[in-house]
């Protein structure tokens, strides 16, 4: 996301930063200034369009449909919801609920089997899985016997892939050793572990109190267990974060060698997380700040011989999500960058997301709405998108742009021939809007490397739905 230009001085008392330029010093900084990078709200574009713009009766209409019409030999990607933690992280947007012990899990659970059996009877036999994500929440919050049972039935209803991959998303505080080593002998091959930031700080501020011990111990379980790929989720942008702080939690978690890392900027929405409230915004870095925070995690681990994936992601050479860099085939979904080619995605869960060629299916938000649908035998979709061609081509053009910071109009037109038009339209529109930041030739435009910070504001420009409440997250 970030060229080698920059050059960090922090001072004695680290409360303010200033960036400087090598050559163009402070133009660019100053350039991006004036494109709105430090005060703008724009999509994360992990869909487009953003779900907040899905209608009340789309993927309630469609979703049994878009079941049916999953071609038979194809393959699908399978995500299960767990809404459940026994602390509610403060910094958290994710729809979660709070519980003390495992009764209201084993039971959420029995209708999640429910809902994959009402699901997979949509389907044609001849499907199967070619990758497995379980996200929350707090998967890790399952009994080793609770998890083993929604693996078996996930297994016994969809064959595995030849590229099959499964991925568990691991609160190190919350996580049984017992529970990992079944998860590993199980199949799980990437393991996400979530560490925000090891500043005692910052984590009082967050309400997250981790150890590195505990995260270190972890690691060693799952290493121990086979388990061939690490992934760490940093934030960027917490309250009391500073450039030495983060320089301190990144070489902890460089000592414990990951293969992947998230790095994304904390989202402050009071308005649509509650428990947001609980952090003091007087605490928050500003918008320049939180570019430097980010400029110099970029900086770090590129040093430390990561490549830097799209805007937010880091993998080692070798890794699969570096090859599909290279190889023109990264795409970008609701769990950010990904190698997953699959066309679909099946979301199960309370407030789950499914992505099909023909559109978006959200099963109902709330927990006891899920539940009763499915008690009543009914797929649990509520909310929804029925794509058009316009929309299609959009969704692409801003995935395209957000993975290879690059749009070509003839490889877009060989996708979507009767859009040509609309294809060099649209680049037209946004090469004129930020004609400082492109390097333009006939058909073609690609961010230059200064300008990568603002890709998602460039999305924006592609983006043909207004926000009404304008309530996105900071574009950096």
């Amino acid at each position: 996301m970030f060229s080698n230009d920059f050059l960090f001085i922090v001072d004695v008392d680290q409360s303010k930063v200033s960036l400087a330029m090598y050559d163009n010093r402070m133009n660019n900084l100053k350039q991006l200034r004036r494109s709105g990078l430090f005060d703008t709200n724009v999509p994360r574009y992990t869909s487009y369009p953003p779900a907040n713009h899905f209608g009340a009766e789309d993927g309630r209409t469609h979703q049994s449909e878009w079941l049916s019409a999953v071609p038979d030999g194809s393959t699908v990607s399978l995500y299960i919801h767990i809404p459940f933690c026994k602390r509610l992280c403060w910094f958290c947007a994710c729809r979660t609920q709070g519980t003390k012990s495992l009764r209201p899990v084993d039971a959420y659970v029995e209708n999640l089997l429910e809902e994959l059996r009402l699901v997979r009877s949509k389907m044609r036999p001849n499907i199967a899985l070619t990758r497995l994500h379980l996200g929350g929440g707090t998967p890790t919050i399952l009994s080793p016997q609770t998890m083993q049972r929604l693996l078996t039935r996930i297994f016994d209803a969809f064959d595995e892939a030849d590229d099959f991959e499964f991925s568990v998303e691991i609160d190190p505080t919350e996580a049984s050793d017992a529970l990992l080593n079944m998860l590993a002998a199980n199949g799980m091959n990437r393991a996400s572990i979530g560490v925000q930031d090891f500043a005692p700080v910052v984590q009082e501020a967050i309400g997250r109190p981790q150890t590195f011990e505990q995260t270190a111990h972890v690691v060693n379980v799952l290493r121990g267990a086979g388990v061939k790929s690490l992934n760490m989720d940093l934030l960027y942008g917490l309250p009391h974060q500073t450039l030495p702080g983060l320089s301190d939690t990144l070489q902890q978690v460089l000592s414990l060698q990951p293969d992947r890392l998230a790095l994304y900027g904390y989202a402050h929405v009071p308005w649509m997380s509650k428990r947001q409230v609980m952090i003091d915004a007087d605490a928050l870095p500003d918008g320049e700040t939180r570019f430097a925070l980010a400029a110099l995690a970029h900086e770090v681990l590129v040093a430390d011989g990561f490549e830097a994936i799209g805007i937010d992601h880091f993998a080692r050479p070798g890794d699969t999500l570096a090859i599909a860099q290279i190889k023109g085939t990264l795409r970008r979904n609701f769990q950010g960058y990904t190698d997953d080619t699959s066309e679909v995605l099946i979301g199960l869960g309370a407030s789950s997301i499914s992505k099909f060629p023909q559109g978006y299916s959200q099963n109902a938000a709330a927990t006891s709405a899920y539940v009763k649908h499915v008690l009543n035998g009914e797929l649990a979709g509520m909310r929804g998108y029925n794509m058009t061609l316009q929309d299609s081509v959009t969704a692409r053009m801003i995935e395209t742009l957000m993975c290879q910071f690059t749009l070509d109009a003839d490889a877009l037109a060989a996708q979507f021939p009767a859009a040509d038009d609309l294809i060099r339209a649209k680049m037209k529109t946004i090469a004129d809007r930020f004609s400082d930041h492109f390097d333009a030739t006939p058909g073609r435009l690609i961010v230059k490397n200064a300008s990568r910070p603002l890709v998602r504001i460039f999305a924006h420009g592609l983006d043909a739905f207004e926000s009404p409440d304008k309530r996105h997250s900071s574009a950096i």
